[in-house]
């Protein structure tokens, strides 16, 4: 067993939420985490109404915890319950800072929880008059601020079903998601900025609401210092939307545990986006669950995730409201005007959790960032990473450059189920390279094809029982094939992820990449996690993305690399490259061709697209290139005579 890197201390651990949850339940050693993830797989009912109650769940939970179905999807949660998301969220006391949000120019806004519930008063006026009432539709594209919250608060207030997206999405992309869920408010923004740069979106908002019928306004959030001019009558500004309305108070309207509250997108990249309906009491109970026992998030923390509005981690983050925490919102480029823009944040505004993507992490070691180097982290605990496998050698960087006392948790899970299968434990170690530990109640397994479970061995993420976030379908699949097709038919009433993984001996688990994506040459697999990990200790590559090419009735291994400035791809990098990672991984590891290209294509998440690169290399339509931020970069794939030698 490796030796950790890092391990809580005892006062620590018994000051968690996790120990006091664990003695509340009555285990014999309430800070055993494996016996405390047994107890809430083989007691779904105990543990589940006890997270309700533990985690003050406001609402009516009715007698029932669980209503079995025939099926692992047709299982119920709280069925007789009914509850508000925006009651949740905006309890607590007035005087509490809920918001912090800074802009990329520098900007900064405040808001006590009595402020955002006035704010989200008039808004909910206006949504009102406006017809806006239970199952409705509002979608949104806005830049992660504090009237992105606003607007879902005020929309979710109503019993309505709130969908959004990020400004840089083009009007084909929006069209793609929100023309399948016909929303009948539209929020937008006329403009953003970016990189020091400012990006007009009004046009594009008002084609979009010609373009979606359903749309009853329009309503634009101002952004930029230009003058607005909205000559449409079914357009107007959030300020004239807003303005007929002074602050009432707020009244919620209940609904099922199992009505919908957001439509959240997959970025897949053939066909149109999935629309995935997640339900208000599966999103709130999943998220306060994760918040307070995995995160050890308390009132008064602060809580800084770099997402947009396209991401789910945006509605994991607004969440932890319910949670008396108060959430600190950036919008921008985390590298302008330089590469420490994220960690002044966190130090200047006092972040006790902060959240990101591995990749930010990668591409500030590459860039010889210290964080920790004059500035006061003093009040951070924690620092959460996901969104792809974070490497080993990133854990050791966070420890060495930001802070060697901090719960590091590299979470997993995603848009699916709007939350993690692997998550934090914040009274457990951390080991390099691994996920900590598997979510409380959540009995996530590793199987090999045949279906037999694994442990220590590279197999297929799968969820053998039934959680409250799981969709609740996917919008116009009435009969529900495409639901299921998606996730339950490859194991027979087992959830099956995607993911390519290995169960560890510490409890943890090590990613390697979708499994979709899993290279097979010679008959073995390989995840694309295990090159990456080799070829980014390479100085002069920036990035890399590989895939497998049918070749001569087998699979060859082709890698792409994007090389820093002032490099070119020699005979000796190739050598270099091939020799790392078959020292590093294995000769089975080593590609058969390395190429050089300018840009690599990825979601607007970030996330690299080895499928959509896969299929061009083998002439296979595109049909959903909406999903990726860069798709001119697709075209650099297209026809190389390298791969047809």
């Amino acid at each position: 067993m490796n030796d950790p890197l890092w391990r809580p201390s005892q006062d620590r651990i018994e000051t968690t939420n996790l120990a006091a949850f664990a003695a509340r339940v009555g285990l014999d050693d309430p800070l055993d985490y494996d016996r405390l993830h047994r107890y809430s797989i083989e007691q779904p009912e105990s543990f589940w109404q006890s997270v309700w109650t533990h985690c003050g769940i406001i609402g009516e939970a009715g007698d029932t915890v669980i209503k079995q179905g025939a099926h692992l999807k047709d299982c119920r949660f709280f069925p007789d319950s009914n509850l508000n998301f925006a009651e949740n969220l905006l309890a607590g006391d007035g005087s509490d800072p809920a918001l912090i949000s800074v802009s990329e120019d520098g900007k900064h806004w405040q808001l006590s929880r009595a402020k955002l519930a006035e704010r989200v008063s008039r808004l909910q006026q206006a949504m009102r008059a406006e017809g806006i009432e239970t199952g409705d539709r509002v979608a949104a594209i806005l830049p992660n601020s504090v009237d992105a919250v606003v607007g879902m608060l005020a929309a979710t207030s109503l019993g309505a079903v709130w969908s959004s997206c990020s400004p840089d999405f083009g009007v084909s992309g929006v069209l793609d998601r929100f023309g399948q869920i016909e929303p009948k408010l539209l929020l937008c923004c006329d403009g953003y900025q970016y990189n020091g740069k400012t990006f007009t979106t009004l046009d594009n908002a008002l084609e979009l609401r010609r373009a979606l019928p359903t749309v009853q306004k329009l309503v634009v959030v101002q952004q930029l210092d230009a003058p607005l001019s909205l000559e449409d009558d079914d357009a107007l500004s959030m300020d004239a939307f807003v303005a007929p309305y002074a602050e009432a108070p707020l009244e919620y309207t209940r609904v099922a545990f199992a009505a919908p509250l957001y439509i959240l997108f997959s970025s897949g990249t053939t066909g149109k986006p999935k629309c995935i309906v997640h339900s208000v009491g599966g999103t709130l109970l999943q998220h306060v669950k994760e918040h307070q026992l995995h995160c050890d998030l308390k009132p008064g923390d602060r809580l800084f995730y770099f997402t947009t509005c396209g991401w789910m981690m945006w509605n994991w983050l607004t969440s932890a409201l319910a949670s008396g925490v108060t959430l600190v919102l950036f919008d921008g480029n985390p590298f302008y005007p330089n590469g420490y823009r994220l960690a002044d944040l966190v130090a200047n505004e006092g972040v006790t959790h902060f959240g990101t993507s591995a990749k930010y992490l990668d591409a500030c070691s590459k860039a010889d960032i210290s964080p920790a180097s004059g500035r006061d982290f003093s009040a951070l605990r924690a620092v959460f990473s996901t969104g792809s496998p974070l490497a080993p050698d990133a854990f050791d960087y966070v420890y060495e450059n930001w802070k060697a006392d901090v719960c590091l948790s590299s979470v997993a899970g995603g848009t699916d189920i709007v939350g993690c299968f692997l998550a934090g434990n914040p009274i457990g170690p951390v080991f390099r390279g691994e996920c900590q530990k598997r979510a409380l109640g959540l009995d996530v397994q590793v199987f090999d094809a045949t279906g037999a479970p694994l442990v220590g061995e590279p197999g297929e993420l799968v969820c053998v029982n039934a959680h409250p976030s799981m969709p609740t379908g996917f919008w116009r699949d009435s009969d529900g094939s495409r639901y299921h097709a998606a996730y339950f038919e490859r194991f027979d009433n087992v959830w099956h992820h995607g993911d390519y993984v290995t169960l560890t001996e510490n409890g943890g688990m090590v990613f390697y990449g979708r499994s979709d994506a899993t290279l097979n040459p010679g008959g073995v697999r390989i995840g694309t996690a295990e090159i990456y990990e080799q070829v980014e200790r390479v100085p002069e590559i920036v990035e890399a993305l590989v895939i497998g090419q049918d070749w001569d009735a087998d699979t060859r291994l082709v890698l792409f690399v994007r090389l820093a400035e002032g490099n070119s791809l020699t005979e000796a990098l190739i050598a270099e490259v091939k020799s790392v990672i078959r020292t590093g991984a294995s000769p089975r590891h080593v590609p058969a061709i390395v190429l050089a290209v300018d840009d690599i294509p990825r979601t607007k998440s970030g996330k690299i697209t080895e499928l959509a690169v896969r299929d061009v290399v083998h002439n296979r339509p595109i049909q959903n290139v909406h999903a990726l931020a860069n798709p001119e970069a697709l075209e650099l794939y297209r026809n190389l005579p390298e791969l047809q030698e």
